[in-house]
Formats: structure tokens, C-alpha cells, sequence
């Protein structure tokens, strides 16, 4: 993580209700350029709706998102991915019956130039070979990005998943449950695979219910407990147990 540069994305106290169901209270929380940022917090704390806010799919009703210091609206996913913000949700949004290159530049397809491009036909080399150069420098190890994503384990599909937003993703990438469902070989590629993320200078923002994982590759950890964040911890400065706390409300943060 980056300790000298000022926040690359913040929150400031982003409301978001449902009818009479308050979802998020007060979220509050800053990103650093290079970091893996943790947000933790029990069912019902608020984490899915914070994160769907930054990615656009939701729309915050009160507070101020600001990336670089600039107040910004994010309205729908595209905007988010047109200021570089790139989200793999937990159920991947993958196509199965494609293959993992196709999947890669899903909604984002190569055409061949001239006439043909214009007639609809795919630059299928084009994909391919950036595919293959996506999956490298990850270092995911798959057999060859002609295969069918049907045909992956749930490790694999998940890197491909990652692989697309970082290949599309300039600045930030959101991670929803990134390990869930998976076993632990496939969850500790996917940890090592985190950890690749960050090395190529992109920001990490992961929500995730399992506390060793985040204390694993996590350089801060936000909780939120009803709807409120309750503090930031640096990771290297807290432990399991008190993260465990400060979510159930059993450590007053306050005291």
C-alpha cells in the first residue's frame, strides 16, 4: 500500500433505503491507491448495498463518493467502469457455454476491421492472444483459453472472472465473496491471485465473510455493524477476535 498518497476512492456518509428499510446509515471509508481494502460486517451490516453503490448498481440516496479527491456520481455500472472501477460479483457473471477468451471481452468484443468488422464478424486471434496474455501475467494456469468455462473448476472460473476485470479495469477492482463455495486449494489460488492484483498497482475493495482469508491480504479492514461503519483498522494492528467484536457489537469501539 501506497502511505503517502492521499485516498484514491472515498466514501463520506452514503445513505441507502429501501421504503422504510435503512440499509446503510452511514458508510464511510477511504481507498488507497495499492491496497487491498477489507469490508467486513455480519448479515445485514450494509456490505453488499455499499459495495453495490460504488460498482452503480444501486444509487446512494444521501452522502458523497470522491475519487481523487473530486466529488463523483456513479449512476449505472457503466460509469463505474468508465472511471475504471471494475466489479466480479460472487456469481461471476460468467457465460458457460464460451470459452474463457470470449468471456474475457464479454460485452467488449473484438471485431475484425473494414467491412467484416461492420458485418458483425469477431477478431478472434485478437481476443485469444490478449486472453493468453491476460492469463499469464496473472499466472493463471489454464490449459488454454479455448476452453469452455463450463468445463473449469471453481478456482479457474473465478480467475478468469478476476482476469476480466483486470484487464479492463484501470484503477479499481471490486471483489464480492471471492473465495465463496470454493475449497481451500481453489480459495488460496484465489488469495495468491489478490495478491498478483495488487502487484500490477490496481487497488482491491473485497467483501468477505471469512476473517482469516481477509487478515491474509488485507492491508485495512472496515467494519460495518446495522448499516454503519464502525471503524477502520489497519490489518497488522488488530486481531481476529476484536474484527469478531467490534461486528457483533460485543467491543465498544468507542470506549
Amino acid at each position: 500500500m501506497t502511505e503517502t498518497s492521499g485516498p484514491l476512492l472515498e466514501a463520506h456518509g452514503i445513505e441507502k433505503r429501501f421504503g422504510h428499510v435503512v440499509a446503510l446509515a452511514q458508510g464511510d471509508f477511504q481507498l488507497a491507491p495499492n491496497e487491498v481494502h477489507a469490508i467486513v460486517g455480519d448479515n445485514g451490516a450494509g456490505k453488499s448495498t455499499f459495495i453495490k453503490i460504488v460498482s452503480g448498481v444501486y444509487h446512494a440516496d444521501g452522502g458523497e463518493l470522491r475519487l481523487d479527491g473530486s466529488p463523483i456520481t456513479i449512476d449505472n455500472p457503466r460509469e463505474a467502469r468508465r472511471l475504471g472501477i471494475e466489479t466480479v460479483y460472487q456469481d461471476l457473471a460468467l457465460a458457460d457455454h464460451l470459452d474463457a477468451a470470449a468471456n474475457l471481452f464479454l460485452g467488449r468484443e473484438a471485431y475484425l476491421p473494414g467491412v467484416l468488422g461492420w458485418l458483425g464478424f469477431l477478431d478472434r486471434k485478437t481476443m485469444r492472444r490478449r486472453a493468453d496474455e491476460e492469463m499469464r501475467r496473472l499466472k493463471i494456469g489454464l490449459k488454454s483459453v479455448d476452453q469452455p468455462v463450463v468445463s473449469l473448476s471453481g478456482g479457474q472460473r473465478q480467475a478468469v472472472a478476476v482476469a476480466r476485470a483486470i484487464a479492463w479495469g484501470r484503477r479499481i477492482v471490486i471483489m464480492d465473496e471471492p473465495t465463496a463455495a470454493l475449497g481451500v486449494r481453489e480459495s488460496s489460488m484465489v488469495l495468491e491471485l489478490i495478491k498478483e492484483v495488487r502487484s500490477h498497482g490496481l487497488s482491491i475493495l473485497m467483501i468477505s465473510h471469512n476473517l482469516p482469508e481477509v487478515f491474509a491480504v488485507a492491508d485495512r479492514i472496515t467494519v460495518l455493524r446495522l448499516g454503519r461503519t464502525i471503524t477502520t483498522l489497519n490489518t497488522k494492528d488488530t486481531s481476529l477476535e476484536a474484527v469478531v467484536g467490534m461486528m457483533t457489537g460485543a467491543v465498544n469501539v468507542a470506549a
